[in-house]
C-alpha cells in the first residue's frame, strides 16, 4: 500500500464536473462494461487554457489528441483526469498507460531487476502520482483490482485490440513514427487516446523521435479534424509545477 498522499493547497472536491466538461461530453454512447460506482474526482483550480484542452480532449467526436508542451505543463495530470471523467460518463471501461521503455541511460525494460510486474511498476510510477492526486487512495486501488487502470509498454503493443478504452501514451518523444504508428492503430471503436510528448526531453539518438514528425503530420489538417484528430500545444507560460521549473524551461530554450 502507498503512503498516504499530501493534500493540494489547490485542490477543492467537487461531486460535479464543470459546466464546460459537461457540455463537451454530451453525447450517446454505448459501453458494455461500464463503471458502477461513481468516481469522486478532485477538481483542481484550472486555467483557461487547461479548461479550453478539456473541450477538445473530452467532446465525443475526438479520437485522437497529440499533446505537446515541456516540463511541468501538467499533460499527464490532465489526460488522467479527462480519462477518469469518461469512466464516470460511462463513455469508456478503462484506463490504459502506456510509455517507451527507452530510458535517458540507454536501457530498455529488460535491463531492469526484477520481475516482469516490478520492471511494469517503474513505468506506472508518474501515472499513480496523478491518480493520488485526483482520487483517495482506497478508490485507485480498487481501480486497480477492478482492472480498470493498467500499464502497457509500447514495445509489445502490436497484435491486440483495444476498445471502449482511454489510452495514454505519455513520454512520446521516445517513439518512433512505427511506435506511434503501432499504437494508434491498435484503437478499436469507443476508445480515445492521447499521445503526449515534450520534445524538448528525447532520449533517441539522432532525428529518430516520430512525435514532432506525427504532430506536424496532423496539426491544422481540417481531413484530420473531421476524423477526429487534434493537436494542442502548450508553452513555457503554461508550466504550473514551481516558478523554478517555469525559469528553468525559458532559459534552457537558449541553448543552441
Amino acid at each position: 500500500m502507498r503512503k498516504n498522499k499530501k493534500t493540494t493547497s489547490r485542490s477543492k472536491v467537487k461531486n460535479e464536473v464543470s459546466e464546460e466538461i459537461q457540455e463537451a461530453l454530451a453525447g450517446n454512447f454505448e459501453n458494455p462494461n461500464p463503471i458502477k460506482r461513481q468516481l469522486k474526482i478532485n477538481q483542481l483550480n484550472w486555467t483557461k487554457k487547461q479548461k479550453d484542452f478539456f473541450k477538445i480532449a473530452l467532446h465525443p467526436e475526438t479520437n485522437i489528441v497529440f499533446v505537446s508542451g515541456p516540463a511541468g505543463t501538467s499533460k499527464t495530470l490532465l489526460s488522467v483526469y479527462c480519462g477518469l471523467q469518461m469512466l464516470n460518463m460511462k463513455t469508456i471501461s478503462d484506463l490504459m498507460y502506456l510509455r517507451s521503455s527507452v530510458e535517458s541511460s540507454d536501457q530498455r525494460l529488460g535491463y531492469l531487476p526484477g520481475s516482469a510486474e516490478e520492471k511494469l511498476a517503474f513505468f506506472k510510477i508518474p501515472l499513480l502520482e496523478k491518480l493520488d492526486e485526483l482520487l483517495p487512495e482506497a478508490t485507485t486501488e480498487r481501480l486497480e483490482k477492478e482492472g480498470r487502470i493498467s500499464m502497457f509498454p509500447v514495445n509489445f503493443a502490436r497484435g491486440v485490440n483495444w476498445s471502449n478504452k482511454c489510452i495514454i501514451m505519455d513520454e512520446a518523444q521516445n517513439c518512433t513514427v512505427k511506435e506511434i504508428t503501432t499504437v494508434l492503430t491498435r484503437m478499436g471503436e469507443g476508445s480515445k487516446c492521447f499521445i503526449l510528448a515534450d520534445p524538448m526531453q528525447t532520449d533517441l539518438h539522432g532525428n529518430k523521435s516520430g512525435f514532432t514528425k506525427m504532430n506536424d503530420l496532423f496539426k491544422d489538417d481540417q481531413q484530420s479534424m473531421e476524423n477526429g484528430i487534434y493537436t494542442f500545444k502548450f508553452d513555457e507560460d503554461d508550466v504550473m509545477r514551481s516558478k523554478l521549473v517555469k525559469f528553468l524551461v525559458k532559459k534552457l530554450k537558449e541553448i543552441k
